[in-house]
């Protein structure tokens, strides 16, 4: 990392409201309404950063790339902004999207705006009466499952979503894409990384027939409305999405499942061992509605541990070189801890 970039990377992300107000004109909301500008969710994530928009009574989000990228294709805002205009009128919920800025002059970097979502993300909390009610908490597991069944089935083609991706060799092409992003930032050896993307390479399925994917589908990644009955205000941060094999997605949610007694992947949230649905009752619920063969599923929750571990391990990366003791460094135990797990679903000692 360069000196600039690692100020960069230690400096709050500002942004210019007199330039972004000039540039909104009358795009968005009363003409001439006063525009404040607030940065929110830093606490929250390490990918895009997002800022809360007021223009007189009405509230926004701007959603923009953070000051250094783990890697240049990361954070694309008008990849994002297509899947958000292409679900549209579907059942999948989401944050309208209202306007794009693909010019970087700006505010420094492209970016998008979109409805402000009332409601709490439950990967990093679970407010009351969702805390302490089971039922409550089944019932919103169930609904992560179902968005994912709805996504699938959105017509991608039909929403002006061809050239997307490339769904033909979708899994052939994981291994090697993310390894090869994993070697441009790589500064220490990984457990069981060969073990992973060897067993990875020698058991590929033959896949789902491609869908509409989010790519990283978590608790991390959904707004849930605030007051029962449990649902989801919104599935966000799309600059993922692709058009791929949907059973990634499914994946990547199962896989940091905990069932009761297991050791924990990443944080006590997602899946409790009192009340919450196990990860075979998640996947059945997903079989059951989806109609897909599921038989191959522990290839993707490895997968998608691997996947991840090689996106986290960029900001472990970032932080060393920038001079972050070990000790302190927020990835230096966690892309282990994924790499570990992802074997142990490879060899059937996380079952599904």
């Amino acid at each position: 990392m360069t000196g600039s970039a690692a100020a960069a990377a230690s400096t709050p992300l500002q942004l210019d409201a007199t330039a972004l107000a000039g540039w909104l004109g009358g795009r968005l909301g009363e003409p001439g309404a006063p525009l404040t500008v607030t940065r929110i969710g830093t606490a929250t994530g390490i990918g895009n950063a997002l800022f809360e928009l007021r223009l007189g009574e009405d509230s926004y989000v701007l959603r923009r790339p953070p000051a250094v990228l783990n890697d240049a294709s990361a954070s694309n805002m008008v990849r994002e902004w297509r899947i958000l205009t292409a679900l549209e009128g579907t059942p999948v919920p989401h944050p309208a999207p209202r306007l794009l800025c693909e010019d970087p002059e700006v505010i420094g970097a492209p970016f998008l705006v979109m409805d402000k979502i009332t409601g709490f993300t439950p990967g990093f909390e679970m407010p009351e009466p969702f805390g302490s009610d089971p039922a409550l908490r089944r019932g919103l597991a169930e609904a992560y499952v179902d968005a994912l069944v709805d996504l699938a089935e959105v017509d991608w083609r039909a929403r002006g979503l061809e050239g997307l991706g490339k769904p033909e060799g979708f899994l052939e092409r994981q291994v090697p894409r993310w390894l090869a992003q994993l070697d441009r930032y790589r500064t220490r050896d990984l457990p069981e990384l060969d073990f992973v993307t060897g067993w990875l390479e020698r058991n590929r399925p033959a896949g789902s027939a491609p869908a509409l994917i989010h790519g990283d589908y978590s608790p991390f990644n959904v707004m849930v409305a605030p007051a029962p009955p449990p649902r989801l205000a919104a599935v966000i941060d799309w600059d993922t999405g692709t058009i791929g094999d949907p059973l990634l997605d499914i994946g990547h949610l199962v896989a940091r499942w905990t069932d009761p007694g297991e050791e924990l992947v990443l944080t006590a949230l997602p899946g409790r061992p009192d009340g919450d649905p196990t990860r075979a009752e998640l996947v059945a619920r997903y079989a059951r509605r989806s109609g897909r063969d599921l038989s191959a599923l522990p290839y993707y929750a490895c997968l998608a541990l691997f996947k991840l571990g090689v996106i986290l391990e960029g900001t472990y990366a970032r932080e060393a070189r920038r001079g972050v003791p070990e000790e302190k460094n927020s990835m230096a135990v966690m892309v282990p801890r994924l790499m570990v797990a992802a074997a142990r679903f490879a060899r059937g000692e996380r079952g599904l």
